[in-house]
């Protein structure tokens, strides 16, 4: 259990350093509820749609990717705010998040649903660019992306629904391009889960012990001192998704070689993981915006080279 904040407060949640930092005091909670000095969230939620835009051979719609990120953030933004209304009175007993704007009763739940509800629009217009079975596909993640909050209330692996959601892209890009949702769609999907759940085993290292005060659940309490091989085991079977998703593009071990450079950073990854340095692990999920950007540059390369 924590104290009530007060201004010399000082933890991983402030609002006073940095980009939110910078920003009129007066809209610093709004900012801090969208986690606009935290761009990570986005990266984690935009790559499967690049991946699977890139898979599918672009199909000339260059402009999907800026369209699908200018999505990412929108709705990795929602989901912060939405989140934050769900376990705000969670959130007040973690130190780690204690300081939240609604958690620390800076900004009111009112404000925080008009937010969601503006970010939701921004979303719209993106989802207004997609071919009608993309819209489909991205508007079924409605429901599992309501259900989240409340699957580390119930459940050891509300990593696994994460994984659901964080790569629902990967199921909404492949349509983009090409009007219809196929199989290298869902393997990347399924590939997509797998390495979410990993990496967002190693962001719950550094809560266990206030999750266990609380009452959360998590994959990191549940796998305890062998945290490090679970994650390894989930990038096994997010390379094994991703790698069928490639061969059913391009059926060529010289494609497979393309995840070659992401096998290696990701094994990386999984040799430096310590159940108890939960400062290390930050790091590491953090590497996963670079683990995106290699498996894009897979996607890419064996998408542009596909035969037509």
């Amino acid at each position: 259990m924590t104290g009530p904040a007060t201004l010399d407060d000082t933890v991983p949640d402030s609002e006073r350093r940095g980009l939110i930092g910078a920003l009129p005091s007066t809209i610093r909670p709004l900012a801090s509820l969208m986690r606009l000095d935290r761009p990570i969230g986005t990266w984690l939620l935009f790559w499967p749609c690049a991946w699977s835009v890139a898979l599918a051979g672009v199909g000339g719609r260059w402009l999907l990717f800026a369209w699908l990120g200018l999505g990412a953030f929108a709705m990795r933004a929602a989901g912060c705010v939405y989140n934050d209304i769900v376990d705000r009175d969670l959130d007040a007993q973690v130190e780690r998040t204690r300081l939240r704007p609604l958690a620390s009763g800076r900004t009111t739940v009112r404000a925080a649903w008009a937010l969601t509800l503006a970010l939701c629009l921004v979303g719209l217009v993106v989802l207004l660019q997609l071919t009608r079975t993309a819209q489909l596909a991205a508007l079924a993640s409605i429901v599992p992306v309501v259900a989240y909050p409340y699957m580390k209330r119930i459940t050891w692996w509300p990593q696994a629904w994460l994984g659901l959601v964080f790569s629902w892209g990967a199921i909404v890009g492949w349509p983009a391009v090409t009007g219809s949702l196929e199989a290298p769609a869902l393997w990347l999907w399924a590939g997509s889960i797998a390495w979410v759940i990993g990496y967002d085993t190693l962001y719950a290292i550094q809560d266990i012990e206030d999750d266990a005060m609380v009452g959360i659940k998590s994959s990191a309490r549940r796998l305890g001192r062998h945290a490090a091989l679970g994650v390894g085991i989930f990038y096994v079977a997010a390379l094994a998704g991703w790698s069928v998703a490639i061969w059913s593009v391009r059926p060529s071990l010289l494609a497979l070689a393309a995840l070659l450079p992401a096998a290696a950073h990701l094994a990386s990854q999984v040799a430096r993981a310590n159940p108890a340095d939960g400062a290390g692990a930050l790091a590491l999920f953090r590497s996963n915006r670079f683990t995106g950007l290699l498996v894009f540059a897979a996607m890419l390369t064996v998408g542009l080279s596909a035969p037509a």
